[in-house]
Parts: C-alpha cells; structure tokens; sequence
C-alpha cells in the first residue's frame, strides 16, 4: 500500500521587492526620488520601497515636508520618530533615525536612549515625546488629561496636531518598512521590545 504524501504547506508570499535604483522605479515618482538624493546626497532603501507606489511616495514626503514648517522643532521631531520607531519595534526606522539623530539633529547617546524609552533629558520636548508615545502605545486613546498635560508643558492647539501627524507618520514609514522587510542601509540598531 503507498502512503500519499500531505500536501506541501504553500510558501509565504514574498515581501515586495524595491526598485534597484531610480531609473528601475515607476516613472512618476522619478523625479521624487532624484528630490531626495538632491537633499540627502543619497537613497535610503525605504524611498525606494515606497516608490512602488509614486502616490505613497509622494504623500509621505508632502506630509514630511509640511510638517518640518510646523511648530515641533526638528530636534523634536527626530526624538518622537525614535520613541515610536522603539515602540513599534522597527529596526529599520530605529537604524535610520538614530543616525540622522546624531549627524543632523545632534542629538547625543543619552538623549537619544531617553527618546528610545519615550522620554527626552530636555524638559520642554519631554512633553511632546511622550505625549507622541502615549498616543502610539494607546492607539491614540489619550486622555483629556494626557493633552492638557501637553499643553502646560507650553505647546499650543497646533502642536497637538502636529504630534498626532508625527506619530502617524512615523508609524506609517515603521509599517512599510515592517511589512516589506526593507533591507537596512544605516548602521544596525535593534528595538529593544515592541508593544
């Protein structure tokens, strides 16, 4: 008597592969990504991945964009992309905003271990960074008390936005590059735990 062999379990789905470089990406969003190596002098790994799709690639860097003219200063815009990059336990976004921390926002290592457990050595930026990881670890189930915390640390109406669009950003860039297995093109650093 033959014994009939169970069918082999079918393979998990590749991760979406990247354009190799930008002339292999779609036409539209070309130019976006010559934009970013103007700026930046190179393209991350992730920017290649978003441009499979020129629109997502155009939104983040709008959104981006837009918010670096808000009140949140770049500094504390670096410290709240590393606080929910740890919390969401992305290892390419914790690899690529810890170095821009240190080389743009010259943030130094005790900082940035304060930014990774979602809190800053700075008093005023404390606030924003951990109302940022409030609304992460609570999936934006903050208290009224939570927001009035945040703005007797001195941020307006505005900030409040400005911070929830962090977040989303963040988690957003935390996602693709979670889901896509986007290959690590800074200096490694590994999330500690994801909530």
């Amino acid at each position: 008597m033959s014994r009939i062999s169970a069918p082999a379990a079918p393979a998990a789905p590749a991760a979406p592969a990247a354009p190799a470089a930008i002339d292999a990406a779609a036409a539209a969003a070309q130019p976006l990504l010559h934009a970013v190596k103007r700026e930046t002098g190179a393209i991350p790994n992730m920017f290649l991945m978003l441009a499979n799709s020129p629109a997502a690639l155009q939104g983040y860097l709008g959104l981006d964009a837009a918010l670096a003219q808000g009140s949140i200063s770049p500094e504390t815009r670096a410290r709240i992309a590393l606080a929910v990059a740890e919390i969401n336990g992305c290892d390419y976004c914790l690899s690529a905003r810890t170095y821009l921390a240190r080389t743009r926002a010259k943030l130094d290592n005790a900082e940035i271990t304060a930014n990774r457990s979602g809190a800053s050595n700075d008093l005023h930026a404390d606030a924003a960074v951990r109302f940022a990881a409030k609304i992460v670890r609570r999936r934006g189930q903050v208290s009224a008390e939570d927001v009035s915390a945040f703005r007797a640390a001195g941020y307006s109406d505005a900030a409040v936005v400005e911070v929830i669009a962090l977040t989303a950003l963040s988690s957003f860039a935390n996602y693709l590059n979670q889901v896509t297995r986007t290959e690590i093109d800074f200096p490694r650093i590994t999330a500690r735990r994801a909530a």
